[in-house]
């Protein structure tokens, strides 16, 4: 299974900051929406790899006294996903597991017939994924990102990669919700799982190449992680060369700097160049 870990991991950043800072509006006024403004608009990575455990230790403290609270719950899941970034693989499959643990217990807090959501027969599965609403699909989005972490995390088992098709068809629903989400995250997660596999094992490349350029248009190209994973998870899958090295070379022109993503869009750069440096081994 190709990696989509990375981008569950970076777009998870962007939404993990925003669910913290409206989680502690209530408790800390304005301090943690500063603070989430503050991170997101950093071009220094190391310290806010440094600085997310402090996060994890003080959401799990309000847990403590707020156990069911699905805001809370989704924040501390997209905080687990996001942090998998940072770690090795053994400790990314246990934050993994405990930010899909997170997520559905989000889901069921706030929406009773998602309750043992993943559980569900398919078509009874299905039906209820219907039934979410567009004042869900904060949640709904969450949990289909947490899955996909989850199922990467854990891609070596044949039972996880068997759930593929219950997590396209509820990021498939947010789309219908609410495409524009996270900077069209929901198209650039569903570009990505039509290009986990190639056409030949039942992958459906040209369609991921139609959700990745959306993403792209959604956010106006200002969202640079859209393009690498563009290109590392599509361009090489179908080899071409000039596509990729185009997209990338693309991030590395643009200005990283943009309300609200220029820590994700300093992260891209990063990759781009390791991409790049890599290009002409792999084709």
């Amino acid at each position: 299974m190709r990696k989509i870990l990375n981008l569950t991991a970076m777009l998870v950043l962007t939404g993990m900051l925003n669910g913290c800072a409206n989680l502690m509006s209530s408790v800390t006024s304005g301090l943690a929406e500063d603070l989430a403004d503050t991170i997101l608009n950093s071009n220094d990575v190391d310290t806010v790899r440094e600085g997310i455990p402090a996060y994890l230790l003080m959401i799990d403290s309000f847990l403590r006294s707020s156990p069911n609270n699905p805001e809370l719950l989704m924040a501390a899941s997209n905080l687990n996903s996001a942090f998998t970034i940072f770690t090795n693989e053994e400790r990314g499959r246990l934050l993994s597991q405990k930010s899909l643990d997170y997520s559905l217990r989000a889901a069921c807090a706030r929406n009773k017939t998602l309750c043992d959501l993943n559980e569900a027969e398919f078509e009874v599965y299905k039906q209820r994924v219907d039934a979410i609403t567009n004042k869900d699909v904060d949640i709904a989005y969450s949990l289909a990102v947490a899955w996909t972490g989850w199922m990467q995390a854990h891609s070596n088992d044949w039972n996880a990669i068997a759930q593929l098709g219950k997590v396209k068809y509820l990021m498939a629903h947010c789309i219908e919700l609410d495409e524009t989400i996270s900077d069209g995250g929901p198209h650039l997660y569903m570009g990505g799982l039509e290009t986990v596999l190639p056409a030949s094992l039942g992958g459906n490349p040209e369609k991921g190449r139609a959700h990745f350029e959306r993403s792209i248009e959604i956010s106006q190209g200002q969202f640079l992680m859209a393009k690498v994973v563009f290109a590392e998870q599509y361009a090489k899958l179908v080899f071409d060369k000039q596509m990729h090295d185009r997209l990338l070379n693309e991030v590395l022109a643009a200005d990283p700097v943009s309300e609200g993503r220029t820590l994700t869009n300093t992260v891209a750069q990063t990759r781009a160049r390791e991409l790049l440096a890599e290009s002409d081994d792999y084709f």
